[in-house]
């Protein structure tokens, strides 16, 4: 089957949640069809990464969106009712690449990961289509409105009621719509959200493995650090758990990895020498290895937080927000520990510190749990089933 892939970013490397699940799902299928990944870019792509993702589709195309475009859209989206973040991805001169696309290549399916890139195929009733909205991003959009500052929030709002619009429209155009968990279907408001189908995310067993060696770190944060959410949760880990635990313990340290650090992060390892700050490093899983807890006191945001999944792979004891773990699932107390105030975080925290027995327990278990519910050859062959099924094409 030919497979057309729509992505609003290059899906490597891998530092974004949205690009580990496209890439994991896309080199499954291209195993056994004839995939043709469109992605769109927003910055200058190293051609070695579109080298490695040659060596996985038969075809690929990166389509620049330049700067100045994207602000003139964004200006034109603000007199319609597109969502900004539709708007911002979606340019004329890439459309008319994408048609050139579908009369050359001929898709017999296409797959599109968020609704960023829907507007590209809206008006092409002929074809099959998937939509993997993967969160919601209207509920993340209306969390991110709640702590926002004042001036923020009408803009915000706007976009929360843009996107819920706009989620519904798309999920009435398409003839299968999957998503990352069950917490996030069930934050859609169209009222048929019940047959989308859930495909969690999985996580590489064989790369994401335990490591022996000395810890000197305590605590752990990974992530996109220029990401709202994960913004929210490392200053409130850093500025209301943290200063518990070091009533305690004062040389509690925290390690917090990951791409584009926003200027709020970098800020916390200045007026702090036992908060360190990486940035991008070349194999997460040396961050894994370096510290004695994973902690990611979720607050806002949507979607299943792989940065769990890899820790508890690495057999790293995690404590969480409810929030977060909704989406995993993970058996709590046994297999995670589970906080909503500072308080608790902080007293898990201890907990773990001055008990490695405690800390092995909650690691072994939650080792166990990812291992027998994440795997992506079962995410890409549920997918796989909804895409090879025979669809007929809806009239409008």
């Amino acid at each position: 089957m030919r497979l057309l892939v729509v992505l609003s970013r290059v899906p490597y490397p891998l530092e974004k949640g949205d690009k580990l699940r496209a890439y994991h799902l896309v080199s499954r299928l291209a195993e056994r069809h004839e995939v043709f990944l469109f992605c769109l870019s927003d910055q200058p792509i190293d051609p070695e990464h579109v080298k490695h993702l040659q060596g996985i589709c038969q075809h690929i195309e990166v389509v620049h969106l330049p700067r100045w475009r994207i602000v003139l859209r964004l200006i034109t989206a603000a007199f319609s009712r597109l969502p900004f973040q539709v708007a911002y991805f979606h340019q004329r001169h890439a459309h008319r690449r994408f048609n050139e696309v579908i009369a050359t290549f001929k898709p017999e399916h296409v797959i599109c990961q968020l609704v960023r890139t829907t507007e590209y195929v809206r008006h092409h009733y002929e074809l099959p289509k998937t939509l993997d909205y993967m969160d919601t991003l209207s509920k993340g959009m209306e969390r991110r409105t709640e702590t926002a500052p004042f001036y923020l929030r009408p803009l915000l709002r706007t976009e929360t009621h843009r996107l819920i619009a706009y989620e519904n429209l798309m999920f009435d155009l398409f003839d299968n719509n999957i998503i990352i968990s069950a917490q996030d279907r069930d934050f859609l408001y169209h009222p048929d959200r019940d047959h989308v189908a859930v495909i969690p995310n999985g996580v590489d067993l064989s790369y994401f493995s335990p490591r022996e060696g000395e810890r000197h770190h305590d605590l752990l944060f990974t992530g996109n650090m220029n990401y709202p959410p994960n913004i929210d949760s490392v200053l409130f880990l850093a500025r209301r758990v943290l200063p518990l635990v070091r009533r305690e313990r004062p040389g509690t340290s925290l390690l917090i990895s990951g791409v584009d650090p926003s200027p709020q992060v970098k800020e916390l390892a200045r007026l702090d020498p036992l908060i360190s700050v990486s940035g991008w490093v070349k194999d997460i899983r040396d961050s894994y290895a370096n510290a004695k807890i994973f902690c990611a006191p979720m607050q806002i945001g949507t979607g299943l937080q792989n940065k769990l999944l890899e820790a508890m792979a690495m057999r790293i004891p995690c404590i969480t927000s409810s929030l977060a773990n909704n989406a995993v699932g993970a058996p709590a107390g046994e297999a995670i520990l589970i906080g909503n105030e500072p308080e608790e975080y902080a007293a898990h925290i201890l907990r773990l510190l001055s008990d490695p027995g405690e800390r092995d327990r909650i690691a072994a278990n939650g080792n166990r749990f990812v291992r027998s519910h994440f795997d992506w050859d079962q995410a890409a062959s549920r997918l796989e089933t909804l895409v090879t099924a025979t669809t007929p094409v809806r009239p409008r």
